[in-house]
């Protein structure tokens, strides 16, 4: 899959993938306006172009990478396991997504709704999934 930025300075490829999570949490709806349709890449993504991505770090697991040109969100970066999640409004239209499931399902509020049918986690069920292999 290929996509660039809103100005073109930065180009990003990444394999092929067709499904999208949302991400209703409080910090993806700041920093984006609404939710984050999420596109899991993986480690192997790549940026190319004029400029690189300038990032900031959200969290003690996470940055988020941007265009210092234009300011289009480039990635949502999960340092522990270098996975990518890229915004999927980046790729050409008719890539062929699917709205696949629904995170922080307990901080969407009430002013919008999906009409897909996906399976849904709260923020603590999140943690706990990605929690839940560290005690073995």
């Amino acid at each position: 899959m290929k996509g660039s930025c809103l100005c073109g300075a930065i180009e990003v490829s990444a394999g092929e993938h067709a499904r999208i999570d949302v991400c209703h949490c409080n910090m993806c709806r700041r920093w984006g306006g609404g939710p984050m349709l999420a596109v899991h890449c993986g480690p192997e993504v790549t940026f190319t172009g004029t400029q690189q991505p300038a990032s900031y770090r959200s969290s003690d697991w996470a940055e988020r990478g941007f265009c210092p040109t234009c300011g289009t969100h480039l990635f949502y970066h999960l340092l522990p396991a270098n996975e990518y999640i890229l915004p999927a409004g980046l790729f050409e239209p008719g890539s062929g997504f699917v709205m696949n499931s629904q995170i922080f399902i307990d901080q969407k509020p009430g002013y919008y709704d999906f009409a897909n049918q996906t399976p849904t986690m709260t923020g603590e069920q999140v943690f706990a999934q990605f929690t839940k292999g560290d005690d073995q």
